[in-house]
């Protein structure tokens, strides 16, 4: 079967996507599982979605939808067709003055956080993962969070949802005649739903049934377990009363069987049994929520414990005093973050059985917090710490306990054995069992061999997550592991009565023990509630409903080792929302998996130098591909759509929970392609000249751009790629000319730099202006009403009675463009003659040195792991300032400003978010401007210095939703603090960004 022809007859072609690296790419989501799957298809329409079902129902290929795949239960990989949501359903729109929020799937929750916090409002879910899962996985996995509970999940907060069954029918529940269009037009759904519901009104809960269980489970084995499961049965409830019960917790193992004790309506009942249903039952095309309170003020204490029992005993008073978080950490988890900088020095010192809990109360108003101050006051002496309480309202301070509490997975991850995934695993037990539930997976952790084992969670809600480091890369890891799922399951459901998933969903992970959970009846009934609406089974087939018992250990992944810059991935997903070119080619986790899968296939030809020898390998992926060739082709195309169009940003590593920055591979990357450095280092040592060529090239395109026009030179560089098969630049309309002219003589209201005055001067007011080279070349707007960036900067000084002094910088570079490009040497050459030229101009660290460019003060201020050790003592001593906080801690405070009555709109470049500046950014428009706009699409305009000049696509992708969202109202100007981004965002938008120096020397003349 040609998949690529067939499903182009539903999709276009540029939306069907069949090559290997497109397959391996979508392969992992952040479980441990990894499926391959035929084809990756991106509809953007319903009638697209009807048309896939008919076609997986047709030729008997199953489908999986997939919205950001931060699932952590494999319910977002297949061996079919994927569906990918996440580039083509994102509309969204604010209803009832903010009391409700309609969203497409391909949302990211966060992002809606941020659209509803002008009114005060947010979504009920809050997983820790907001700021990366879309809200397709959040409705399908009934996600919930630290303080979400289950009373704010999506299943308690939807209002109306749009949703596609399998069948092809669709609806919108809040149409004022749906549930009469529902039973007319479905009647045998509608039929089945109420038909179920008289099922389980009518069952007894029914025990454990002994196929059920996974595993070879010894007679004396079972029985303890069904005597301990008996125990906490409650063997004369029924089934309702069992559901009623155990939806009092959290509970996201199996469908959501409340749905059919909470509503009577046919309709009402489905909609509530699709969310949780993890995209196994029909497609949420869009949903309503509801929102609530957002609570922008907290009261935040972290409590020490000498037991995990004195811990657990604190839950309940401390909930009844109105905390909103509660979360614990057991002695193991404090351990992980005792190193981390801002922990407390106590954790070093606490007892081997000792927890902590960070507690948090959130209100709406001051008099709020005042009230839950009282409150903990009154909790307080009912409960045995160890230390003494501290509580605070200082976001700073409240802001480091969080950070310690969140930094538990990125430590315990960082510090995991090579080739080992980590596993992040959520369970519930009864809040009174708590203590118990917590030393028994710590015996597990040792039973099984994992000592780096930890337990945290969601206290409140007896939720708890453990961490620990999985290989599965031989059959004894992978025995080693089916065996402790078989004794977490007896623990858990067995001894407690718990559920075996309480947020992320029952996946492929714990499919083979929904029944043992459950029980027969109730088990049947979820199942034949997937045959309703499901009857051919294409639908996400083996998630939720599993018969295999080893459902859980098969098609689990393996970590081939890549390079030490991107080894300790977890594969999570974070980063993705960050990446440039997510909407064209690879996200970072998507560069990693590819690498991963290339090294793997590299690995088999380890004893032979030559390729030829994995053509008797192990296929890489189905469809009757040898090793070989899947090699040849991930790595063939893994040039452009991981290499080529990466942006090197960084961004990824800002979202990254073990801080790792792709662009750092992709550099090396670059490096290792590069036959030799000469030519390179030739331009570093002759920089002077190559600067000057920069600047003439630059003149002779504004010259050809006037005779011929914008599109006459971009074609003549086309035509020159075409001779010469290399990428070159593409001239466009925005580019700036050059400002070389203003260092010809002594600029007004600098000073050029002399050695021997700089010697003899002793004014510490006095500053070294390095105007980078990029602002020396093309340093003048294209827009003819601004002047140089130099000589405006210059003019904004002057008028604070600012001295600025200018040396003679032709030929001195931060050195990225060649770190950028994987020329390392050059680099390094360009760094210390760098150095040495500010060490010289500041008078040996006297003076301060300001930069006009963000990326190129960026550089300079994270290049010490490149220095020598003589340069790196230079480099300490030297204090860079980028011109963001230049402006706005020394010039603007000297300035008299008149605000223009002008709304602006910013775009903080990546290097100033990494550098901490763009609150700096924002603050200087808004005293300079009537209002200033941070666009909430915000991203990285992937120009990355000439990359947007050679590959236009990649910032034209990169940009599109930021650009949509700026020309959707009209500004009176448009600022950044980086050219080549200005560059990029001009062109993206067709409006004329420049530095926003220039909006300061319009609000102070």
């Amino acid at each position: 079967m040609n998949l690529q022809s067939q499903l182009s007859q539903i999709l276009a072609p540029s939306r069907v996507h069949t090559r290997t690296i497109d397959r391996i790419a979508y392969a992992n989501d952040a479980s441990y599982f990894h499926m391959v799957p035929q084809a990756v298809v991106q509809p953007n329409s319903i009638s697209e979605i009807q048309a896939l079902y008919k076609f997986t129902q047709q030729n008997r290929v199953p489908m999986t939808f997939r919205a950001a795949g931060t699932s952590l239960s494999g319910q977002a990989v297949t061996d079919g067709i994927l569906v990918d949501i996440s580039k083509h359903w994102g509309q969204f729109k604010v209803e009832n003055d903010a009391a409700l929020i309609r969203t497409q799937p391909g949302i990211v929750g966060g992002f809606l956080n941020n659209v509803l916090k002008p009114y005060e409002r947010r979504i009920g879910p809050d997983p820790a993962s907001i700021d990366a899962c879309m809200m397709g996985g959040i409705l399908a996995n009934n996600s919930s969070g630290m303080c979400c509970g289950v009373t704010e999940n999506a299943y308690r907060t939807i209002h109306s949802m749009t949703f596609v069954l399998p069948n092809g029918f669709t609806l919108d529940t809040a149409a004022p005649d749906a549930n009469r269009i529902f039973e007319g037009e479905q009647p045998h759904i509608a039929n089945g739903l109420l038909e179920l519901k008289r099922r389980l009104l009518s069952a007894d809960s029914a025990h454990l049934p002994w196929r059920s269980v996974p595993g070879d489970y010894a007679d004396d084995k079972k029985e303890n377990l069904l005597n301990q499961r008996n125990l906490r049965m409650h063997p004369k409830e029924s089934l309702a009363e069992r559901v009623h019960r155990r939806y009092q917790m959290k509970n996201n193992n199996g469908y959501l069987l409340n749905a059919f004790l909470d509503f009577d309506i046919p309709l009402d009942i489905l909609t509530h049994l699709l969310i949780g249903s993890e995209g196994t039952l029909g497609f949420i095309a869009e949903a309503v929520l509801h929102t609530l309170p957002d609570y922008p003020r907290r009261y935040t204490g972290q409590l020490y414990f000498k037991t995990v029992q004195d811990a657990a005993d604190a839950i309940y008073p401390l909930k009844q005093s109105g905390a909103r978080a509660a979360e614990i950490m057991d002695r193991p988890s404090l351990r992980s973050i005792e190193h981390l900088h801002g922990a407390p020095a106590l954790l070093a010192h606490l007892p081997e059985t000792a927890a902590a809990i960070l507690v948090e109360y959130q209100g709406q108003t001051a008099d709020d917090i005042t009230t839950f101050r009282s409150a903990a006051a009154r909790a307080i002496p009912k409960i045995k710490l160890l230390h003494d309480a501290e509580f605070t309202e200082n976001p700073v301070e409240q802001a480091a306990l969080w950070k310690l509490r969140k930094g538990i997975i990125p430590s315990v991850g960082a510090m995991r054995p090579p080739a080992t995934t980590l596993l992040c695993e959520d369970v519930v037990f009864p809040v009174q069992s708590l203590a118990d539930g917590i030393t028994d997976l710590q015996h597990l952790f040792v039973e099984h061999g994992y000592p780096e084992g930890v337990v945290f969670g969601h206290a409140k809600d007896g939720n708890l997550h453990f961490l620990v480091a999985q290989s599965f890369n031989t059959d004894s890891d992978v025995s080693r592991f089916a065996t402790f799922m078989d004794d977490l399951v007896r623990v858990v459901s067995g001894k407690y009565d718990g559920a075996l998933k309480a947020e992320h969903g029952t996946g492929r992970n714990t499919a083979p023990f929904v029944e043992t959970e459950w029980g027969s009846n109730a088990y049947a009934i979820m199942r034949d509630l997937k045959s309703l609406l499901d009857p051919d089974n294409m639908l996400n087939p083996g998630v939720v409903i599993n018969s295999d018992p080893r459902a859980h250990v098969t098609h689990v992944k393996s970590m081939a080792p890549v390079a030490p810059e991107v080894d300790k991935c977890i594969e999570c997903g974070f980063c993705e929302s960050k990446c440039p070119s997510r909407r064209l080619t690879l996200t970072p986790r998507q560069r990693i998996v590819v690498q991963r899968e290339i090294s793997r296939l590299r690995a088999l030809a380890s004893d032979s130098p030559e390729l030829d020898s994995l053509k008797s390998a192990q296929a890489a992926v189905p469809g009757g591909e040898d090793a070989a060739s899947s090699y040849k082709e991930l790595t063939d195309d893994y040039t452009y759509a991981g290499i080529e169009t990466c942006a090197v940003d960084g961004l990824c590593a800002t979202a990254c929970p073990v801080n790792i920055n792709t662009g750092e591979l992709t550099k090396r990357l670059r490096a290792e392609a590069l036959k030799n450095e000469k030519p390179a280092l030739w331009i570093s040592d002759h920089f002077d000249f190559v600067e000057r060529a920069v600047g003439w090239g630059t003149d002779l395109g504004h010259a050809a751009e006037k005779v011929i026009g914008t599109n006459g030179v971009k074609s003549i560089s086309i035509a020159a790629e075409k001779l010469t098969s290399k990428r070159l630049p593409k001239w466009n309309h925005h580019i700036p000319y050059s400002d070389s002219k203003v260092f010809a003589k002594h600029p007004r209201g600098a000073r050029l730099w002399n050695n021997s005055r700089r010697q003899e001067s002793s004014d510490s007011g006095e500053y070294i202006y390095f105007p980078s080279c990029i602002s020396r070349q093309l340093g003048t707007p294209h827009d003819s009403q601004y002047s140089s960036l130099s000589g405006t900067l210059i003019t904004i000084a002057q008028r604070a009675n600012i001295t600025l002094t200018i040396p003679d910088a032709e030929g001195v570079c931060c050195g990225m463009p060649f770190s950028s490009k994987g020329y390392n040497a050059a680099y390094k050459a360009t760094l210390h003659k760098t150095l040495l030229k500010l060490w010289e101009w500041s008078g040996q660290g006297k003076f301060s040195i300001v930069i006009d460019t963000t990326s190129c003060a960026h550089t300079l201020r994270t290049c010490s792991d490149s220095l020598s050790p003589d340069d790196l003592t230079i480099y300490n001593q030297l204090t860079i300032l980028d011109s963001i906080e230049f402006i706005h801690d020394t010039i603007l405070p000297r300035l008299n400003i008149h605000p223009i009555d002008e709304d602006v709109v910013l775009h903080p470049n990546c290097s100033a978010r990494k550098l901490g500046l763009d609150s700096k950014l924002v603050s200087i428009a808004q005293k300079c401007a009537k209002s200033a706009t941070v666009p909430l699409n915000l991203g990285c305009c992937a120009f990355a210095g000439d990359r947007g000049l050679l590959f236009p696509e990649l910032t034209a992708s990169a940009t599109e939703k930021e650009s949509a969202e700026v020309l959707s109202k009209d500004y009176g100007g448009y600022f950044s603090t980086n050219i080549t981004c200005e560059i990029g965002m001009s062109e993206a938008t067709g409006k004329d960004y420049v530095g926003i120096v220039y909006l300061v020397e319009k609000a102070s003349r």
